[in-house]
C-alpha cells in the first residue's frame, strides 16, 4: 500500500485508523512518534527491522528533524537507507536495502509538515470532527466493550458534551460510569449522568471552568473583543498555544468564538450561553 498521511485533531482516531490499516492487510504494525526518534541510528533501527510490508506509524510526523527527513526520503521512495559513514577523507557512502513497507504519519499540524515530505506521501486524509448522532454511537459502541449498561439517551447526553471528539467520549463515560457504581446504579441513569457532569463543571455544549472562564474575559473584560491572544493568556496564567490548540479550537468550531484580523471576539450565541445579555455597541480593539 502507498504511503499515509493523516491530519486532524487530537483524538479522532488517527492511531486507530493505522491501526485497521495493518489489520486490514494483515501485516505487522510498528508505531512511534517523531519525538521519539533523534539520531539517525533510531530511525534506521525502525527501518532496518521492518517486515515484508508492514505499517510503520509515526505519530506527530511533523515533529521530524529535518536531517531525519532526509534519510527518511530514499527509504519511502525506493526502499534504501542511504546514509554516510565516518568523516572527511574517511567518509564512506552506505546503502542499505530495505524490505518495502507502508509509512502512515500522523499530524496535528499539517501546515508545518515541510513540502518535499507532504509530497512523498500517495494518500492524504484528514479526519474532522464527528456529529452529535456519531458521537452517541460512539458511546454506545464504547458502553458495550466496557460492559457498561445505558438508559435510554444516555449515549446523547454523554455524546454531545464530548467536544465532537471519541477520546473526549471514552474519557466522560469511564467518569459517568465511577457515579453510577458509587450510587449503586444498575446502568447509567439520567439523573446520576446530569450530577456527574454538574460535579465535573461540565455544560451542555461541553464547556469546562476554563472555556467559560476565556468567554467571561472576552465579554467582560474586554466588551466583547477583539482581544488576541496574550492578554487571556496572561489572565488564565496558560500558554498561547495551550489555549490556542485545546479551547479555541472549540469554541470557534462551535461559533461561540470569531477570529478576526484584530483579535478574537465573542458572538451573540456565547452571550447566549452564559446567560448575558449581547452588548451591540462597537468594541474598542484591544489586539495585542
Amino acid at each position: 500500500m502507498d504511503h499515509v498521511l493523516l491530519s486532524g485533531p487530537p483524538g479522532l482516531g488517527k492511531t486507530t485508523l493505522a491501526t485497521i490499516i495493518a489489520n486490514e492487510m494483515d501485516v505487522a504494525f510498528t508505531p512511534t512518534s517523531a519525538p521519539a526518534i533523534s539520531k539517525g541510528a533510531d530511525l534506521g533501527k525502525f527501518l532496518t527491522q521492518l517486515t515484508e510490508k508492514e505499517v510503520l506509524f509515526i505519530d506527530e510526523i511533523h515533529g521530524f528533524q529535518k536531517k531525519l527527513e532526509e534519510l527518511l526520503y530514499p527509504a519511502m521512495e525506493n526502499y534504501i537507507l542511504d546514509f554516510v559513514a565516518g568523516e572527511a577523507m574517511t567518509a564512506q557512502a552506505i546503502q542499505i536495502p530495505l524490505k518495502p513497507f507502508t509509512l502512515v504519519g500522523a499530524t496535528t499540524r499539517s501546515g508545518i509538515v515541510s513540502e518535499p515530505l507532504r509530497n512523498r506521501f500517495g494518500i492524504h486524509l484528514k479526519l474532522d470532527y464527528y456529529s452529535e448522532e456519531e458521537m452517541a454511537e460512539v458511546v454506545s459502541r464504547s458502553a458495550g466493550i466496557l460492559g457498561i449498561g445505558l438508559e435510554k439517551g444516555i449515549d446523547f447526553e454523554i455524546g454531545k458534551r464530548s467536544r465532537k471528539t471519541p477520546r473526549i467520549a471514552n474519557h466522560l463515560l469511564k467518569r459517568v460510569r465511577d457515579f453510577s457504581e458509587v450510587a449503586g446504579d444498575i446502568a447509567i441513569t439520567l439523573p446520576t449522568c446530569k450530577l456527574a457532569f454538574e460535579r465535573m463543571g461540565i455544560d451542555g455544549l461541553g464547556l469546562d471552568g476554563v472555556d467559560r472562564q476565556i468567554l467571561q474575559i472576552i465579554i467582560e473584560r474586554y466588551r466583547g473583543g477583539p482581544v488576541g491572544l496574550k492578554p487571556i493568556s496572561a489572565i488564565l496564567g496558560e500558554e498561547e498555544r495551550t489555549i490556542e490548540d485545546n479551547y479555541e479550537s472549540y469554541l470557534v468550531r462551535i461559533g461561540l468564538i470569531d477570529r478576526t484580523p484584530q483579535g478574537r471576539v465573542a458572538t451573540r450565541k456565547a452571550y447566549e450561553h452564559l446567560g448575558l445579555e449581547f452588548n451591540k455597541e462597537e468594541p474598542t480593539l484591544f489586539s495585542l
